[in-house]
């Protein structure tokens, strides 16, 4: 959708609606891996993804240093870790995982489906390296 598709009322302020379903989406494409969907509206001040972790499949454990991302399982199952200590994530298991946490999480014998959202990151911007 392009800036000039962005839905406005009559004073020209944007308008919510409804961008997906993530029921649907996650029902439909029960086997692939990876981001189903994006939101990708010009304007926005938040990304968000749906994510499908295939049967037994797994994101290795690292650590997001800048953002707070704010997780909610829509289907399957699976576990958040640490691998000492995995917490049980289902659907409707809504999680917040702030910066500089760890986090890994591997997808039950149904797979997971996930919705993620977080600060949208700045984009790439060309300028010299510090200290040239």
């Amino acid at each position: 959708m392009t800036e000039a598709e962005t839905p406005s009322d009559p004073a020209g302020a944007p308008v919510p609606r409804v961008l997906c379903n993530t029921e649907s989406l996650s029902a439909a494409d029960s086997v692939s891996a990876g981001a189903l969907w994006r939101l990708s509206e010009p304007g926005r001040q938040l990304d968000a993804n749906l994510i499908r972790i295939p049967p037994g499949g797994r994101i290795d454990p690292h650590t997001e240093p800048d953002l707070d991302v704010l997780l909610l399982v829509v289907a399957g199952d699976g576990s958040l870790g640490p691998a000492a200590d995995p917490q049980p994530l289902g659907p409707g298991s809504l999680v917040w995982l702030p910066h500089g946490s760890a986090r890994g999480l591997v997808a039950g014998s149904d797979g997971l489906s996930y919705v993620t959202v977080h600060r949208r990151r700045p984009g790439m911007q060309i300028g010299t390296r510090p200290g040239t």
